[in-house]
């Protein structure tokens, strides 16, 4: 199944402006902006600290921002929030630790939320789990419950279920840092199978390999801002910024 439907290119698939965030007094994200073009795969690494999965949690709003813009497919992020369904039913999100529901068997993880979200008749809304689960090489999994699977696994079901919702935007926020060294990888290789495909991604990680491989622009962020970004070849092999040769020093070797 391929998950690449044909979108305007002219249209950007997220505007972020001038963005700000605040937990109380300290100022998480600092003026940051960042456009992304359809079918673009960007990747968001810095130190803990630097606001990157808190960016991208603003984009569906999950973390509330401040002040900025933020525009999914033409859809404006308002305070109003009129429009947050709109916008999270173009947006699908894989998280650190998976997420899932531990009482629903894999097919039923897959299959509620179209059935809530999308009122998608049961059946249909199987027949599509099992055919994201066959994507994600786990159809053998369905009946069973998360905690019978593998870190790697459950984490295949998370991406699974966030494509049953045919987004048009994917945003993975440290998929691999919860897994055993050895399941990274089968993660890692679903992920660079749907960049194949042309899906539209922003993914924050420390997987450098993996970003070399797959992303078209590489974002480097500190203290909430934005303090490099360039096309992999150059971020790696001559990046332009003090701190992100610091950076880059320490998690490369």
């Amino acid at each position: 199944m391929s998950i690449h439907e044909e979108r305007d290119v002219d249209q950007p698939a997220i505007v972020i402006r001038n963005l700000d965030k605040w937990y109380g007094n300290y100022h998480v994200l600092r003026n940051v902006d960042l456009f992304v073009k359809p079918r673009e795969r960007i990747v968001i690494c810095g130190p803990s600290g630097s606001g990157k999965s808190t960016l991208i949690r603003c984009v569906n709003h999950l973390e509330e921002h401040q002040r900025g813009e933020i525009i999914v497919n033409g859809t404006a992020l308002n305070e109003s929030l009129k429009n947050i369904d709109t916008i999270r039913r173009d947006v699908g999100m894989v998280f650190q630790h998976f997420n899932l529901f531990p009482h629903l068997s894999v097919l039923e993880n897959c299959a509620l939320p179209q059935i809530l979200s999308r009122r998608t008749r049961r059946k249909d809304a199987e027949e599509r789990a099992m055919q994201f689960l066959e994507r994600v090489r786990i159809p053998d999994q369905a009946r069973k419950f998360p905690g019978q699977l593998s870190g790697g696994q459950q984490q295949r079901v998370a991406i699974a279920r966030a494509l049953c919702m045919a987004p048009k935007v994917m945003l993975f926020d440290e998929p691999t840092s919860a897994l055993d060294p050895e399941m990274v990888k089968e993660v890692l290789d679903t992920m660079v199978s749907l960049a194949e495909e042309g899906m539209t991604m922003i993914v924050v990680t420390h997987e450098m390999g993996f970003a070399r491989r797959v992303a078209n622009r590489v974002v480097f962020m500190d203290q909430g801002m934005i303090v490099e970004s360039n096309v992999p070849d150059a971020f790696f092999d001559a990046p332009a910024n003090e701190r992100t040769r610091r950076f880059l020093q320490q998690i490369v070797h």
